[in-house]
C-alpha cells in the first residue's frame, strides 16, 4: 500500500448551486467516493492512495458535511440534490463518467445516482449499504427496526443535536468505535478527526438532516428497473446498524452483481478491514 498520506490534495467545486470539499489523488479515469454518516472524505484514508495508482481518486465532503457548504433549510438534504451534486462534480471535473464507491449514506446516494444516470456510471461499488428496495423491506420487519432505531431518535428537534454534542461528541466516539467490531481500527486520533468535522458549525444539523427526510417517496417507491451497471456489494457480516439479510435478493435489482461478504467485520467496512476490501475492489475491477 502506498503511504497513507501520500501527495493527496484538498480542493473545492461548485456544483448544484454549493461549494462542496474533496480530496484528490492520482490521474487517468475517475473514482469518486461519497462517505456515510458521521464521518466525511477521511473515511476513504485507506483507499485514496491505494487506487490512486490507478485512476484519479475524488474523496467528497458531501453537502453538509466537514469543509462542505451547509444549506440550512431541512428540505436541502434529499436524495434529488445529493444526485445533482454528484452529476456536478462528475461534469465540473472533466468527465462523463466514473467508478462510483459508497458506504453507508454515500452508497445510498451512489445506488440512486446510479438508477438516475446509469450512462455515467462504469462501475458501481457500494459497501454496507443496502439497495434501496431491501431497505425499505426491512424497516416493515421488527428486527431492522430495532436496529434503526436511532433513525427515529433523529427525527425529533434539537434532542439529537444536543446528544451528539455532549461531552465534547462523545456520541461521536460511541458511533464510530462503539459500533465497530475491530475497534483497533480506530486510534484516537481517528476519533478526534472526526469529532472536529461534526463540531464545524452547522454540521450537526445538516448531518441529521439527512435522516429527517429519509422517509420520503423514492425509498418505498415499488417498481424499481433491473439496474444494468456493473455492481460489486461487499458487506461486513456484524454491521449492528444494517442486518446482513438486507442483502438478500439484492440480485433481483441487479443485471450484473457480485457480492462479497467479511466475516468477523462491522458496519465501517472499509476502515476495519482495508486491505481486504481493496483486494475485492482491485479484483472486480481486474487491476
Amino acid at each position: 500500500m502506498s503511504d497513507i498520506k501520500g501527495d493527496w490534495k484538498h480542493e473545492y467545486i461548485n456544483t448544484n448551486g454549493i461549494k462542496l470539499h474533496y480530496v484528490t489523488q492520482g490521474t487517468g479515469s475517475l473514482m469518486l467516493m461519497l462517505h456515510g454518516f458521521p464521518e466525511f472524505w477521511y473515511s476513504w484514508r485507506h483507499q485514496i492512495p491505494e487506487f490512486a495508482q490507478y485512476f484519479q481518486v475524488v474523496a467528497l465532503d458531501l453537502r453538509g458535511y466537514n469543509d462542505s457548504d451547509k444549506p440550512k433549510e431541512q428540505s436541502a438534504y434529499v436524495m434529488d440534490e445529493f444526485v445533482k451534486d454528484v452529476e456536478g462534480v462528475i461534469k465540473g471535473l472533466g468527465y462523463d463518467k466514473c467508478i462510483l464507491v459508497g458506504h453507508d449514506w454515500g452508497g445510498a446516494i451512489a445506488w440512486s445516482f446510479a438508477y438516475a444516470h446509469p450512462q455515467m456510471v462504469e462501475r458501481l461499488i457500494v459497501l454496507n449499504s443496502p439497495h434501496p428496495a431491501k431497505f425499505a423491506q426491512g424497516l416493515y420487519t421488527l428486527k431492522q427496526l430495532l436496529r434503526s432505531w436511532y433513525i427515529l431518535l433523529f427525527q425529533l428537534p434539537w434532542l439529537p443535536e444536543l446528544l451528539l454534542q455532549l461531552s465534547d461528541f462523545q456520541a461521536i466516539k460511541m458511533v464510530i468505535q462503539g459500533t465497530a467490531f475491530h475497534k483497533k481500527a480506530f486510534t484516537q486520533t481517528d476519533i478526534n478527526t472526526y469529532k472536529n468535522a461534526a463540531a464545524k458549525p452547522n454540521a450537526i444539523t445538516a448531518m441529521l438532516n439527512y435522516y429527517r427526510n429519509i422517509f420520503q417517496v423514492f425509498i418505498f417507491k415499488k417498481n424499481w428497473s433491473i439496474l444494468q451497471v456493473q455492481t460489486l456489494m461487499i458487506w461486513g457480516e456484524n454491521d449492528t446498524a444494517l442486518g446482513k439479510e438486507l442483502t438478500y435478493g439484492t440480485a433481483n435489482y441487479i443485471n450484473d452483481l457480485k457480492i462479497r461478504y467479511i466475516h468477523s467485520c462491522g458496519h465501517w467496512i472499509q476502515q476495519e478491514k482495508p486491505e481486504l476490501v481493496n483486494q475485492y475492489i482491485r479484483d472486480f475491477l481486474v487491476i
